[in-house]
């Protein structure tokens, strides 16, 4: 059995240039499961799903496993569903089931294939019977800019109409709507990498120069294997076992009580600082060890080079507030959204390190509400702050916002770039369970600030975006 090491080997033997096309295809191939599973119990829980739906779906699901019927009519059923809904806000609840769901169960591993092809040059293509929807957020995700789907039908007023666009490509639908894409796109299919799960993909596979079964179904292993044609398995998502859950409830208890004895200390000293230095280092270290979480941290002096700072930080899961904490160790503050003011996790800790709320919703509300932290920049204090604004779900990173650069301008502090690996791993973006393993992290240089104006300002910020994007890509050794 073929490893990804392999895989990527051939990759980067292969010819370079757009001409080469990577047919990936989507569910059980690309992420660990099936989206159409995710999409379905989203519109169930909103109440979006009549009972009509819900019974000819449950048949049509047998007739599938039970009786090998292919995915035609169960998906037809769930298109005819969708019929009247506007095309713009299905897109939007598509986001959304992607950053909850979707997002954890792309393979690890996948990514590092797309990205192996895209540094070739090769066209990346996301090859599958679901529809757009389905697939377009996690495709963004992995930087692949060409999809092979299930088109549904759009009416002249943007509302979907229930009907097909385009055959389901399903079976030989998808390896015919392939070699349409690749003669508009003049691919070379004899010199052209294919990936899929099943054996239902037979005819994509036979198409293309060099197939892979990839996370194969039994069926497909034994084609595979009588082809000659390489079968790998990929690294699963970490999944959780009493153990994860046990150590998370361990983490947060330690944590919690180290808040809670710093908050006494504060009280009694008449210091929040004292407080908040206690409770970010002992706090922290205990936190993470009883996690089973380990710190590699490249580059540690220049936590220290430059105080007071703005510590920028690619913002993945919850997990980020213990590393930063452990990293940064006193004599800091952070910025977080209102609505955390009152939560009763981090309300202590905001109180205790004097957090400046912002509400994002409203612009002037968010300028006035960071005076508190340029206050604390001119005072000693250093900020750390997330430049993208919210939690990614996944390592790609975020766009960049202005307001933690605007922060530093105005106290005249450098900012300093902590770039980490692995927190979302270790954590996903929305979940409460700490995995054990070890978090790389990487401090940049301070970033000196004094030339930095509102003409130039866009500009920098893409120079400091760029070295995580290069950091990230290129991990410096110990």
């Amino acid at each position: 059995m073929a490893d990804i090491e392999w895989l990527i080997e051939q990759i980067e033997n292969a010819p370079e240039g757009p001409q080469i096309g990577a047919f990936f295809d989507f569910d059980g191939t690309l992420i660990d499961g099936y989206s159409a599973a995710a999409f379905f119990k989203y519109r169930l829980r909103r109440g979006e799903i009549s009972m009509s739906e819900v019974v000819k779906t449950v048949r049509e699901s047998i007739n599938v496993e039970r009786r090998g019927h292919d995915v035609s009519e169960m998906m037809r059923v769930g298109i005819q569903g969708q019929a009247g809904r506007d095309s713009e806000e299905m897109d939007t609840w598509a986001r959304n089931v992607f950053s909850k769901k979707i997002a954890g169960m792309i393979y690890p591993d996948s990514r590092l294939l797309v990205e192996a092809h895209l540094r070739k040059g090769h066209t990346v293509v996301v090859a599958s019977s679901a529809t757009r929807p389905q697939i377009q957020s996690t495709a963004d995700d992995l930087g692949i800019d060409h999809i092979v789907c299930t088109e549904m039908d759009v009416a002249e007023d943007g509302r979907l109409t229930g009907d097909l666009a385009t055959e389901i490509r399903w079976g030989q639908g998808k390896a015919d709507g392939v070699a349409e894409f690749a003669e508009e796109y003049d691919i070379d299919l004899a010199e052209s990498f294919g990936y899929s799960n099943g054996e239902e993909d037979l005819p994509l596979l036979e198409l293309v120069g060099y197939p892979t079964a990839l996370n194969p179904t039994d069926e497909l292993k034994q084609i595979a294997k009588s082809q000659g044609w390489p079968v790998a398995r990929l690294k699963t998502p970490p999944s959780t076992s009493v153990l994860d859950i046990g150590r998370s409830a361990a983490a947060m208890g330690v944590f919690a009580g180290s808040v809670a004895a710093a908050t006494g200390l504060a009280i009694l000293n008449r210091s929040r600082s004292l407080g908040a230095n206690i409770a970010a280092s002992a706090g922290s270290d205990l936190a993470l060890a009883a996690a089973g979480v380990r710190l590699n941290v490249v580059g540690e002096e220049n936590i220290w080079a430059a105080r007071p700072a703005v510590f920028l930080f690619n913002h993945q899961s919850q997990l980020d507030v213990f590393v930063l904490a452990a990293l940064l160790r006193k004599d800091f503050t952070g910025v977080a959204k209102k609505s955390l003011e009152k939560d009763p996790f981090f309300g202590p800790i905001g109180y205790l390190a004097d957090v400046a709320y912002i509400d994002r919703s409203n612009n002037a509300a968010a300028r006035e509400g960071l005076e508190p932290a340029v206050e604390a920049l001119r005072n000693g204090r250093s900020i750390a702050i997330a430049p993208e604004g919210t939690r990614s779900p996944t390592p790609r990173l975020l766009p960049f916002k202005k307001g933690p650069f605007h922060l530093a301008m105005q106290a005249g502090v450098p900012v300093v770039p902590i770039v980490m690996r692995n927190c979302g791993e270790i954590m996903a973006a929305h979940s409460m369970v700490i995995h054990a393993g070890t978090v790389d992290v990487a401090v940049l240089p301070p970033v000196p600030t004094d030339d930095w104006n509102k003409a130039n300002l866009e500009d920098k910020i893409a120079e400091v975006r760029q070295m995580y994007l290069d950091t990230l890509g290129d991990w410096p050794e110990d």
